[in-house]
C-alpha cells in the first residue's frame, strides 16, 4: 500500500491543529465521501480513492492534485489523454528525464513553457 492516507491524514489534522473545520466528518462531508471512508482511506486500510475524489481531497487540503495523484499510484486522465497522443515520444522522454537532477528537468519544463526552441 502507498504512503497516500497516512499523508492525507497528516495534511488534515495539521490543518485542523488551527481551523476545527477540518475534522475526518467536516472534510468528508465537503468533499462527498462517508467519514468513515475517509478515516478508512486515511488509516491505509483502502486503496486511494478515484482520481476524482482524490483531486477534491488535495484541492480541500491545499495540495498539488498531481502530486496526491501520483502518491496514490495515479496519474490524471488530461495527462493520459496526452501521453496517449504521442506515447512512444513522452515514454521516451520521461525515461530519459529519470536521473536528471531536479534542475534539468525545470529547465526543459520552462523551455518548453516559454517556448524557447
Amino acid at each position: 500500500m502507498t504512503h497516500f492516507g497516512p499523508t492525507i491524514r497528516k495534511l488534515r489534522e495539521r490543518l485542523r491543529r488551527e481551523d476545527r473545520r477540518f475534522s475526518v466528518r467536516q472534510v468528508a462531508g465537503r468533499v462527498g465521501i462517508e467519514p468513515a471512508y475517509l478515516s478508512k482511506i486515511e488509516r491505509g486500510e483502502v486503496a486511494p480513492p478515484s482520481e476524482a475524489t482524490t483531486v477534491r481531497l488535495a484541492r480541500e487540503l491545499g495540495e498539488d492534485p498531481d502530486v496526491m495523484l501520483a502518491l496514490a499510484g495515479k496519474v490524471s486522465g488530461d495527462l493520459q489523454a496526452i501521453i496517449r497522443k504521442r506515447p512512444r515520444l513522452f515514454a521516451d522522454l520521461i525515461r530519459q528525464l529519470k536521473e536528471a537532477p531536479d534542475e534539468a528537468v525545470l529547465r526543459v519544463v520552462r523551455e518548453v513553457r516559454d517556448g524557447d526552441w
